[in-house]
């Protein structure tokens, strides 16, 4: 004999099907499906909670309502004697730098060495997954490069080699998910607006994504699970465009917004819901902090101030579910302070201790940002 108790079942649309009053009870000893399909194949005006497995991703999602879209449900476990950690590589002194740092986000305190990168170099882009980061492209003295290097977030130890990006390419822009790491715009020369991307796990060759909405350089990236949001930086004059894409596909970008001044060398971090675009310059250097919703489209807004003006920032952001963290730049001079926030809220950066070097152009990855 068989049970079924629920208070209402219907049909994705419409309100066919029985009426079953009572409590809803699932038990077996096998497993139950919930309905599966791609990003494109999500419901229309879905309910709140609306549970689905998302195949272009691997993971279960829900539904979390109108303006915060739809969030993936994963494991987080990092191995890391502590919590999620966060990690800065290379950069200038203005000697070329091939160090990298690293620092237990929850915790306050110096950063400690982690290793060196298989390059010296600085204006790298930068992205991970909740187990590898990867430095890629920048300028290694004398020459931009295609290099990329990665290295395993929860050891320490030496950069390993990665497959080189499809151009050498300086202060281009990083960011990614748990699958997918993507870099966007730079300058070989002269700037470009290409994006590119590598499936992290299996360590796949960089391939074309799409085109940004305009050529940029000295921009910053973040992400929730499904969407990257980054601005263009300077394009070549100083410009306020945020733009964003679906990680899960390819194609072109489309415009989400605008920050709120035109700026370049900023560094943009995020947890799942909101990513927040710190510093750079307009020419003035800026302390501004602004945020945004990643899963709307819109303008950015006034976060608080930075502990002091900096530049030469891109890609050296990092975060956790709560906290985001920025180390290093210049202002003029070079800097080896790291200042946190907590990301829900919104407020002045707070002292959190110093690299082991002061340098700029750092790239950084974390295990725990918001793509994961």
């Amino acid at each position: 004999m068989s049970e079924l108790n629920a208070s209402n079942l219907r049909k994705e649309h419409g309100n066919e099907g029985p009426d079953l009053v009572g409590v809803t009870e699932l038990t077996s000893p096998y497993y139950m499906v919930p309905p599966s399909g791609t990003t494109a194949e999500r419901p229309q005006n879905p309910q709140k909670g609306t549970l689905r497995f998302n195949t272009d991703i691997g993971s279960l999602e829900y539904f979390k309502g109108d303006t915060l879209g739809w969030e993936s449900i994963s494991r987080t476990t990092p191995n890391l004697n502590g919590g999620a950690r966060g990690i800065w590589a290379g950069g200038f002194t203005p000697t070329v730098l091939n160090t990298i740092d690293y620092i237990t986000i929850s915790t306050l305190g110096n950063a400690t060495d982690f290793g060196d990168l298989n390059e010296v170099k600085g204006g790298g882009a930068s992205c991970s997954s909740r187990t590898k980061g990867i430095f890629a492209g920048g300028y290694n003295g004398p020459n931009k490069t295609a290099n990329s290097s990665y290295i395993t977030i929860s050891s320490t130890g030496d950069g390993l080699d990665y497959n080189d990006l499809s151009n050498s390419v300086d202060s281009a822009t990083g960011f990614g998910n748990q699958t997918r790491g993507i870099v966007a715009n730079g300058t070989t020369g002269s700037h470009i607006n290409v994006i590119e991307y590598t499936t992290i796990a299996a360590g796949t060759d960089w391939v074309d994504f799409g085109d940004s909405t305009a050529a940029g350089l000295s921009g910053s990236g973040c992400a929730s699970s499904t969407r990257g949001v980054y601005n263009l930086g300077a394009a070549p004059a100083r410009v306020n465009t945020i733009d964003y894409i679906t990680i899960a596909s390819t194609g072109n970008a489309a415009d989400f917004g605008d920050l709120t001044t035109n700026r370049n060398g900023t560094g943009a971090l995020s947890n799942s819901t909101r990513g927040v675009f710190g510093a750079g310059e307009t020419p003035t250097v800026v302390n501004t902090m602004d945020y945004i919703t990643i899963a709307t489209t819109g303008n950015a807004a006034d976060f608080g101030d930075m502990l002091a003006g900096r530049f030469n920032i891109p890609n050296d952001g990092c975060s956790s579910s709560t906290r985001g963290v920025w180390a290093g730049g210049a202002s003029p001079s070079n800097s080896n302070v790291i200042q946190y926030i907590t990301i829900l809220t919104t407020g002045n950066a707070i002292d959190f201790g110093d690299l082991v070097v002061a340098a700029a152009h750092r790239s950084a990855v974390s295990n725990a940002h918001g793509g994961l």
